[in-house]
């Protein structure tokens, strides 16, 4: 049988390869973000791509200017869906399908499907792929330059409006 050892690390170990304390691990495991192994006796322990992640995590707050609150967003931005094909009787049933999530799917573990509920979290294609830094950059990206298009447009329709109405002699502001 060719089983993959994960090479696993403790909390201290990640906290310090962060320059972080290990309170903003453990906050990191609270808010949802981080999901650990867990050892018979309790122990949590954490993978090489649990500290990329929990590095990403902390570029986002840091760099990007986001709170949890946004960052639970972004990840409930993700498609579920097309990241671990469902089908359409699952969708039907799926809480995060119908409507904008505020969270991933992990995170609403009761509003999922049974189906979805039945797996490890930590070993669902979509948290591994949510967790890809990339996936969440590249999704930050088009959101903040959809959002600067929009201003873009708001603008040029109160330029254009404030340049019809300047020209049809009108004084509203």
């Amino acid at each position: 049988m060719n089983q993959v050892i994960e090479k696993t690390f403790r909390i201290g170990f990640i906290a310090k390869q962060l320059a972080v304390s290990v309170e903003t691990i453990r906050t990191y495991e609270r808010e949802g973000f981080l999901i650990p192994i867990k050892t018979a006796a309790g122990q949590r322990l954490f993978s090489e791509d649990d500290i990329l992640w929990a590095r990403c995590i902390r570029r986002l707050v840091k760099d990007e200017g986001l709170n949890f609150a946004g960052i639970r967003r972004l990840l409930g931005l993700l498609p579920c869906w097309e990241l671990r094909p469902c089908s359409e009787n699952e969708r039907s049933q799926c809480a995060i399908f119908k409507a904008t999530p505020t969270k991933p799917c992990w995170m609403l573990h009761s509003q999922i499907p049974v189906s979805c509920r039945s797996e490890n979290c930590r070993t669902c294609t979509m948290y591994m792929k949510a967790t890809q830094c990339n996936n969440l950059t590249a999704l930050l990206f088009n959101l903040k330059h959809k959002l600067s298009n929009d201003t873009i447009k708001t603008n040029k329709c109160e330029v254009n409006n404030f340049n019809s109405n300047e020209n049809n002699g009108s004084t509203e502001v």
